[in-house]
């Protein structure tokens, strides 16, 4: 494959990838947060079968959102190619990985949840949100906030996306597990990012091409 091919390509990869990711991660929160209405608060509510099983769901979904939000990171660094900046780039794929890597640490701790005892499931109720709402959010706020200032120097982002994604970040970094359903405001960042990537795609494909 030429690179001329991988770079069109790489725009629909990653718009593909990230909506896969928004809607996983967002079902998943969804998912929990239905189950689990209390959160840290009351760690000695009870779980019920019905919550044992949407909280089940949700963590076989968090894997392949976590495979879908690599690749979606891995398509938009070629998408920037060479002319990106390198502090920035490596702030933009440390908060990456560390928000994937937490991401994983929240699910395996709820697994605890679905014990049958409820020792563990107040146990694992309370890491679990800790590290979702407080240390997976906190990095997925890095994460926006470097990948705004790659799309808006590269000038491959609108600045009005750039600003929004700006007060996303910000919002994630300052609220925290303080405002419940907070948690969304990444995944719906991340579905309105690929729809403008997909869109761009589109019309730059739809625009005759110059001549040689």
């Amino acid at each position: 494959m030429d690179r001329k091919h991988k770079r069109l390509t790489t725009p629909w990869a990653a718009g593909l990838a990230g909506m896969v990711f928004a809607i996983l991660t967002a079902t998943a929160i969804v998912l929990v947060r239905i189950a689990l209405p209390s959160g840290v608060d009351r760690a000695e509510a009870t779980v019920d079968a019905g919550q044992r099983s949407a909280v089940r769901t949700a963590l076989e979904l968090v894997p392949f959102a976590g495979i879908a939000f690599l690749w979606f990171m891995g398509a938009l660094r070629e998408h920037g190619g060479e002319r990106e900046d390198k502090f920035v780039s490596t702030v933009f794929l440390g908060s990456g990985l560390v928000f994937v890597a937490t991401l994983f640490g929240a699910a395996a701790a709820a697994w605890s949840v679905l014990d049958e005892g409820g020792q563990g499931s107040s146990f694992g109720r309370d890491v679990a949100y800790a590290l979702l709402t407080t240390y997976a959010m906190r990095m997925a706020a890095v994460f926006v906030i470097t990948t705004s200032t790659i799309g808006h120097r590269l000038g491959v982002l609108p600045r009005p996306l750039a600003v929004v994604g700006y007060l996303a970040g910000l919002t994630l970094l300052v609220v925290g597990a303080n405002v419940p359903w907070s948690e969304l405001v990444f995944p719906a960042w991340v579905l309105v990012l690929s729809l403008n990537i997909l869109w761009s795609r589109r019309t730059a494909a739809s625009q005759p091409a110059a001549p040689a």
